[in-house]
């Protein structure tokens, strides 16, 4: 399948979804034009807010490939992936991003990510969200193990 085929893809899942009671979002994962994994917006449906289709999608081109580096792979999202999936996508070294809509599109749908965007650029004391760091050191022990462990997977 071509990049236009794929994107048609991801649309259709989005439409899908909403017919469904999900969200409007769908995104699809393929290598070399095959698709890999397809999902959409499953929030509401399974009572889970992680279940973002880019989220389903990479949970699920991992499983299938037996690997959590997906690199050699792109995804085509119904809408510019907001901060938890732009993480993820990161984290599972994706090669591109291909998206429909962008995020304002999505405010105007009202699904503002926006103030999360400006949460992330803030120090962890100035964010709406009160945080507090509690037993660092003793957290660090987890570090320190991992930095010695010489046969670990990196990622």
């Amino acid at each position: 399948m071509n990049r236009i085929e794929l994107m048609k893809r991801a649309i259709e899942l989005s439409e899908e979804s909403v017919r469904i009671g999900g969200g409007p979002f769908g995104a699809v994962i393929a290598r070399d034009g095959e698709i890999i994994a397809e999902a959409s917006n499953s929030v509401t449906t399974d009572h889970d807010p992680t279940a973002h289709a880019e989220v389903s999608a990479i949970r699920q081109a991992a499983g299938r490939l037996g690997t959590h580096d997906l690199s050699g792979c792109e995804i085509f999202t119904s809408c510019e992936p907001c901060p938890m999936c732009l993480g993820a996508i990161y984290w599972a070294h994706l090669d591109k991003i291909y998206y429909g809509n962008n995020r304002m599109d999505a405010a105007m749908a009202g699904f503002d990510d926006e103030f999360i965007y400006r949460e992330i650029e803030l120090d962890p004391e100035d964010r709406r969200k009160p945080m507090e760091e509690l037993m660092p050191d003793e957290a660090a022990r987890a570090f320190r193990l991992w930095i010695a462990k010489e046969d670990k997977t990196e990622y």
